[in-house]
C-alpha cells in the first residue's frame, strides 16, 4: 500500500492578521505545498467580503465570528470564501478580500496536497481565473 504524501495541517493567526494576506503569504513559502483550507473558526474585526455576483465589495464592521472559511491555496493565488456573524446574528458572505482583520483568533485546518500541481488559469466559459489541476510529474497514484 503506498503511503499518501500529502498531510493535514493547523495555523493560528494572531490578533491583526489580515486572513488572505496571511493564506496568501503562506502558499508563496518556498517549501510551501498547495493546499486547500478545510475549516476555518475564530473571530475578525470587520470584514471585506465580495458577494456572488456582485462587483463591489460588502464591507461589515463591528465584531464578527467566522462561521465557515474554505478555500485553495496556490503560488499563483487564493480562493476563499466565508461566512460570518455579527453581534445580532446576521449573517454575511462571499469570497474574502484583504482587510479581514482578525480580532482574538483564527485557527485553521489545511490539507497540503504535495502529489498535485494547482494553478489559476482564465476559464473562457466564466471569464475568471479558475482552478487547474494537474498531478505533479513522478508522482503515481
Amino acid at each position: 500500500m503506498q503511503r499518501s504524501a500529502d498531510a493535514i495541517r493547523i495555523l493560528r493567526l494572531h490578533p491583526g492578521a489580515d486572513l488572505r494576506r496571511a493564506l496568501e503569504q503562506a502558499a508563496r513559502r518556498p517549501a510551501a505545498a498547495p493546499a486547500f483550507l478545510l475549516s476555518g473558526i475564530g473571530s475578525l474585526d470587520g470584514a471585506r467580503l465580495r458577494p456572488a455576483g456582485a462587483e463591489g465589495t460588502l464591507e461589515v464592521r463591528g465584531d464578527l465570528e467566522i462561521l465557515t472559511l474554505a478555500g485553495s491555496l496556490s503560488r499563483q493565488g487564493v480562493h476563499l470564501h466565508a461566512s460570518v456573524s455579527d453581534a445580532d446574528g446576521r449573517v454575511f458572505g462571499g469570497h474574502v478580500l484583504p482587510g479581514c482583520r482578525v480580532r482574538t483568533t483564527a485557527e485553521l485546518v489545511l490539507a497540503d496536497l504535495h502529489g498535485q500541481q494547482l494553478a489559476r488559469r482564465i476559464d473562457t466559459r466564466t471569464g475568471y481565473r479558475e482552478l487547474a489541476i494537474r498531478r505533479r510529474p513522478g508522482r503515481r497514484r
